[in-house]
């Protein structure tokens, strides 16, 4: 199994000033292709650190991606690190520097002479190209180890891995198959309580059930090598079985994209009202497309439950929308949700304690429940039913 690693350089990054995304991405980009990662390091602007660490991975790494420190500022010195730890000078690299200064020309900007720094790369190393930045990557062969050397800009980082690196990879090495990872996420129960309930199952050698927890979700992931497909698809029901109701969607889509498609498939529109989320639900079913008629964010206000039903009903009577979906304010406590339909209006009372958690955390999980709401709804669920650790108090139905 190949050793594939990941270095991430900076001193925002370290001091955690900045999230360090394109970790995460590569990561689960290099899993799918077959390539897991077996280490990941942070280090900082600092020369001999640099140094010191790309000579100490070179003796225990196949395949090092190392990103970031390639601009033109005098705290990039990835290029540097890389000639110092290779024992070789940099060299200016012409072709790079033309494309460079054609670059900034047709954008009608004079190239600063600190840019050419980013066109100086190691005498041994093999140019990569980035066709949407200044900064040129590079790959040099150091001890064992194939290091890259990538920009930090998210975008330029992701090109250059998967139209330049991955390629150059799979032409060097032979790479096992991806391995099969069957995902699940639920809403309501506990991590505790679904690894307990899913505690019996005999899984093959190398599969592995695993659990993500992500207040207010909890991802469960059926992993292993690609030889036991059918051995993890026959055990699949079961995880679901377990998971029962609280089973929210499977795979990656996400669900505000699953409600999307299930709400253009019936032609259905909906109208929004939220108090307590803000306008968190409309975010998220807006990003992923969803027949939005109408968003509101109004103040918040303490109503009976009733009231609600009403209001739900009757915002979806003046918008001539298919459906209507409110989320009230947050007093002493409790909230109101109502989802008013063609057939009539459901509405539940929440209980949450304030004090257990953030005001964030708070807003996420009511705007999943608001979605869930929808969902149990479009499925023909019982919208007041079996919702786990979420305290209903009191539910009705408005005809």
């Amino acid at each position: 199994m190949l050793n594939v690693e990941m270095l991430s350089t900076g001193d925002e990054v370290l001091h955690g000033q900045i999230v360090d995304t394109n970790a995460a991405w590569l990561a689960d980009f290099f899993f799918n292709q077959g390539l897991p990662l077996t280490r990941r390091n942070t280090v900082s602007d600092n020369l001999d650190d640099l140094v010191a660490i790309l000579r100490e991975r070179s003796q225990q790494a196949d395949i090092l991606i190392v990103n970031g420190g390639l601009g033109p500022t005098s705290d990039d010195l990835s290029a540097l690190a890389a000639a110092t730890a290779k024992g070789e000078a940099l060299v200016l690299h012409e072709e790079w520097l033309t494309q460079m200064e054609r670059f900034f020309s047709e954008r009608g900007r004079v190239m600063a002479p600190s840019n050419r720094k980013q066109a100086e790369i190691p005498a041994s190393a093999e140019l990569v190209d980035n066709p949407v930045g200044t900064a040129c990557g590079f790959a040099v062969q150091l001890n064992r180890c194939l290091m890259f050397f990538t920009p930090g800009v998210p975008s330029e980082f992701k090109v250059m891995v998967e139209h330049e690196i991955l390629p150059r990879i799979r032409a060097r090495f032979t790479l096992p198959e991806p391995p099969v990872c069957l995902r699940l996420t639920t809403f309501g129960r506990s991590e505790s309580d679904l690894a307990q309930n899913l505690s019996h199952l005999t899984l093959p050698e190398g599969v592995v059930m695993g659990y993500r927890s992500s207040m207010p979700i909890i991802e469960l992931k059926l992993t292993g090598p690609a030889e036991h497909r059918e051995a993890m698809e026959a055990l699949w029901p079961e995880v679901k079985r377990v998971a029962g109701e609280s089973l929210i969607f499977e795979g990656t889509v996400g669900l505000p994209a699953l409600l999307a498609g299930r709400l253009r498939e019936r032609q259905l529109s909906l109208t929004l009202s939220e108090q307590f989320t803000g306008g968190l639900v409309a975010l998220q079913l807006s990003r992923a497309g969803a027949p939005l008629l109408v968003s509101e964010v109004i103040p918040s206000q303490d109503e009976a439950l009733v009231q609600t039903a009403r209001w739900a009903a009757g915002l979806r009577d003046r918008h001539l929308a298919g459906l209507a979906l409110t989320v009230t304010g947050l007093e002493d406590e409790h909230l109101n949700f109502a989802l008013a339909t063609p057939e009539g209006t459901h509405a539940l009372r929440v209980k949450f304690n304030t004090n257990r958690h953030s005001l964030t955390v708070r807003q996420e999980v009511c705007a999943m429940m608001a979605l869930n709401i929808l969902r149990r709804w479009l499925n023909g669920q019982d919208v007041a039913s079996d919702h786990g650790w979420i305290n209903v108090v009191e539910s009705l139905f408005v005809e």
